[in-house]
């Protein structure tokens, strides 16, 4: 097993850049260096306890979920793998079209009902090709003899291009479900409220409208992304993690109505009217963030090309690259003071090990 590293050290990050002068680019074609783990001059400490494998040999896995003792993982291939004492089940996914194979995209985000143990319910987002065009997806599914079947579409034809998905689901404290997603390449959308892409959405669980969203009759909650794909609370306050055009990846503090700057701003950058991140990787570092979760007011982001876990600290600003050593890391889930961890070494950008991808679990104490 690679052993990981708990970094003692706060990242310096560069701050500003020109959105506008750079092509549109994903996580992975950006050019810019990657940050070489693990270097010389470097000061590093072993973690107390190494972290521990749940289960191996996943592939690609997407998305953590919990309940009991039992985890459910998104495979972006179209499959959910059930895991409990470390034996998998690969359960079947039966969806009304084929998941998509363009990069990034697949079954992404997934998220059990609140009463899942009698509903047997959970909430999905997935890419599908239909008429020789691509959309992203919500919709229920219904888990019944190790088969997951899609019962109702929530919210469909959310645009989907070569890259750029969104993907990630989350309920949040108020019952309601909400979703990101990307700007499917086309930058311009995300400044267009009426386009739901490039947007974080909020929606009731039955796929309704609230009353209470900013936007009058619109899922839109907040708009300006590029491509998020992480999403947490810490009392009651929304976070979201996103990927910047080349570098510039942004973890923001998440209001309703607010517009976040894409494509008009990134980075550092400030304008009027629009918000600019608590935490930037800079135009020199790319940390491609996914997947997040908080623990006693930190959060702990996913990091793909970063090939870490990078923690914030919205109350004091404070950033270091927490946990490496183990390649692409695509999600974080966090129980009581257990943190898991999925790596993403076989989505074709990574360096994969024979038992890659993993389920990681590691204590926060």
């Amino acid at each position: 097993m690679k052993k990981g590293m708990i970094c003692v050290f706060v990242m310096l990050l560069s701050v500003s850049c020109s959105s506008n002068q750079q092509p549109h680019l994903s996580e992975e074609q950006s050019g810019v260096k990657r940050e070489v783990q693990d270097k010389e001059n470097d000061d590093h400490l072993s973690s107390d306890s190494d972290p521990e494998i749940v289960t191996d040999n996943l592939n690609v896995p997407w998305s953590i979920a919990k309940t009991q003792d039992t985890f459910y993982i998104t495979e972006r291939p179209g499959s959910i793998v059930e895991i409990t004492d470390g034996e998998q089940v690969r359960q079947t996914v039966e969806l009304e079209n084929e998941v998509a194979t363009a990069a990034e995209a697949g079954l992404l985000g997934f998220v059990l009902d609140p009463n899942f143990s009698n509903s047997h319910l959970a909430y999905a987002y997935y890419t599908y090709e239909e008429n020789e065009s691509q959309y992203n997806r919500v919709i229920t599914l219904r888990l019944q003899d190790n088969v997951w079947t899609e019962e109702e579409v929530l919210v469909d034809q959310l645009p989907s291009g070569a890259y750029h998905h969104g993907g990630r689901l989350k309920m949040g404290p108020d019952g309601k479900l909400y979703a990101t997603t990307g700007d499917a390449t086309d930058e311009n959308i995300a400044q267009d409220k009426s386009s739901l892409g490039g947007k974080i959405l909020r929606m009731n669980v039955d796929g309704t409208i609230p009353k209470d969203n900013p936007l009058s009759d619109s899922y839109v909650y907040s708009y300006g992304h590029r491509n998020p794909q992480g999403l947490t609370w810490i009392d009651e306050k929304l976070y979201a993690s996103e990927h910047g055009n080349a570098a510039n990846d942004e973890i923001n503090h998440i209001q309703p109505g607010n517009n976040y700057g894409w494509p008009i701003i990134e980075g550092d950058e400030e304008q009027e009217g629009m918000i600019s991140p608590l935490f930037t990787s800079g135009n020199d570092v790319t940390w491609a963030p996914s997947g997040m979760d908080a623990y006693e007011n930190n959060l702990y982001v996913a990091g793909l090309r970063g090939e870490a876990i990078f923690q914030f600290t919205p109350e004091t600003g404070d950033e270091q690259k927490w946990l490496s050593g183990f390649g692409r890391i695509r999600d974080v889930f966090i129980e009581n003071d257990q943190l898991y961890f999925i790596t993403n070494n076989r989505d074709g950008r990574g360096s994969p090990d024979e038992n890659d991808d993993v389920l990681y679990q590691l204590s926060l104490n």
